[in-house]
């Protein structure tokens, strides 16, 4: 699991993803490039989800559903 994921759990839930081997990258792909970090930093995209995303509803909601959109089948 990537190295933030498991500060993500709420966040995770509430897109109603669940982490898998299978599905891990994407997630983490998604997240990366939601918070504008290079792909495989895990340190700034980890700050930039709490420094964009967890203080801001908005920002938490759009990533929420694009979580959500990658997840469904």
């Amino acid at each position: 699991m990537s190295c933030y994921f498991r500060h993500m759990k709420a966040l995770l839930d509430e897109a109603g993803v669940v982490v898998t081997a299978e599905n891990k990258r994407e997630i983490d792909r998604i997240i990366h490039e939601f918070v504008g970090a290079t792909y495989k930093d895990c340190p700034t995209a980890w700050r930039g989800v709490k420094e964009k995303v967890l203080g801001d509803p908005a920002r938490r909601s759009e990533l929420v559903g694009r979580l959500r959109s990658a997840s469904e089948p």
